[in-house]
């Protein structure tokens, strides 16, 4: 008997998922990023140039910040991942998502399964946001790992000026890693939508790094005054706020709130546009 809930599992859709190259690449790519970064400190040339870099609301240097343990290292690799890996292995997650299908011309077949059109979207996306959590998880634990392993576990030392133990940094890391998945939903909302837009994958996963580059930029633009308040990343950071010895959560509930409801428009216009889009590949 024919049951419209029972099409498209959620295990069976992660299966194919999980097993693309692309998903394997994103995830090196993330174990990468702490791995070298490690490498580099240990047996590079310590020390900054030019300088101290300015980190958070203090000043300090960001590869002496990494060396003081594995928890320092592990915020310090949050730091380096925010603005651009982790947008970009969210983007190739959900940007690829639909519009690998319609390029592989499987997507009328689903379809013809039948698979009703919004129960396909909600399944792609339950799975690309499944594999986007993953990478945030695999960045905390390779970065604690590694971190452990080439410099100790040491108490966290934050550029505020405040020491946490093992347990009390680890809270705070849980709560960064947290807040990162909330804010980061504009981004998985923004390439999903493009997917549903386009039949080209790269183009999708393009256009959504493209435009958060762009935020980026813009962002840096103080002259743009309180506009800025309003564009997808100027929250991005305010995860900085969980180093201080009392959180606050005024700028990270702001950040996740316009997160959540950039993610839930884009994703209303994406089934909207799905359900009318004439489906020819």
């Amino acid at each position: 008997m024919y049951t419209p809930g029972k099409t498209l599992p959620y295990r069976l859709e992660l299966y194919r998922q999980i097993k693309r190259k692309r998903t394997l690449f994103s995830y090196i790519f993330v174990i990468s990023l702490p791995v070298i970064v490690a490498l580099a400190v240990k047996f590079g040339t310590s020390g900054n140039s030019s300088g101290p870099t300015r980190f958070g609301s203090g000043t300090a240097d960001l590869i002496g910040l990494a060396t003081k343990g594995a928890a320092n290292f592990t915020s310090t690799m949050f730091y380096f991942a925010t603005p651009f890996l982790l947008v970009a292995v969210i983007s190739i997650f959900n940007g690829d998502t639909v519009a690998s299908e319609a390029s592989w011309s499987t997507l009328r077949y689903l379809l013809a399964a039948p698979v009703p059109r919004t129960r396909l979207l909600i399944q792609k996306l339950k799975v690309s946001l499944t594999l986007s959590f993953i990478s945030i998880v695999l960045l905390i634990t390779t970065s604690w790992v590694v971190g452990a392993i080439a410099f100790g576990t040491a108490p966290m030392q934050t550029p505020l000026g405040v020491t946490f133990g093992n347990v009390q940094a680890t809270q705070r890391i849980v709560i960064i890693g947290f807040y990162l998945a909330l804010v980061l939903l504009a981004v998985a909302g923004l390439a999903f939508y493009l997917s549903v837009s386009t039949d080209v994958p790269l183009g999708a996963v393009g256009g959504a790094i493209g435009i958060i580059i762009l935020s980026n930029i813009l962002d840096a633009i103080s002259g743009l005054g309180a506009i800025r308040n309003w564009l997808p990343t100027h929250y991005s950071f305010s995860w900085f706020d969980a180093l201080s010895s009392s959180i606050d959560w005024t700028q990270m509930i702001r950040g996740a709130s316009y997160s959540l409801i950039l993610f839930s428009v884009l994703i209303s216009l994406a089934v909207i546009k799905f359900n009318k889009k004439d489906i020819t590949s």
